[in-house]
């Protein structure tokens, strides 16, 4: 089992990737952090930039857990490859950071946590920055 981070460029992100290292180390288990996005003209905020992957990187080597750090671009939104990655690895626990938005925010520009909430099949942690 793996515990899975999904990971966006902003304060939420960064602290997902904390707690999900905090409970790698509780748990011995093995951490995934992944930054996904369509790419093109689709391409958001969320998708992660070299820079700020290399701070990811340096804060993950520095963890003392054991970690993958991918990225993907491939055509699919990022709940679509976060789903398919907590069904194959096999996660036991997704980690995802939250952010304060307006209901009709909500509405209009629907929510990644809310997909992930409803498709994925392990547990989710969702944290706050």
């Amino acid at each position: 089992m793996t515990i899975l981070v999904a990971y966006v460029p902003r304060p939420e992100g960064r602290a997902a990737v904390t707690r999900g290292i905090e409970m790698a180390k509780l748990t011995g288990q093995p951490l995934y952090v992944v930054n996904a996005g369509p790419g093109g003209e689709d391409m958001s905020k969320a998708f992660s930039d070299t820079a700020d992957m290399a701070e990811v990187e340096e804060e993950l080597a520095g963890s003392g857990v054991a970690y993958q750090l991918k990225q993907f671009v491939r055509g699919r939104t990022a709940a679509e490859e976060i789903e398919e990655l907590a069904a194959e690895l096999p996660a036991s626990m997704l980690v995802i950071g939250l952010r304060r938005r307006s209901p009709v925010g909500k509405l209009v520009l629907g929510s990644v946590a809310q997909d992930l909430l409803m498709g994925v099949e392990c547990p989710v942690l969702a944290v706050k920055r």
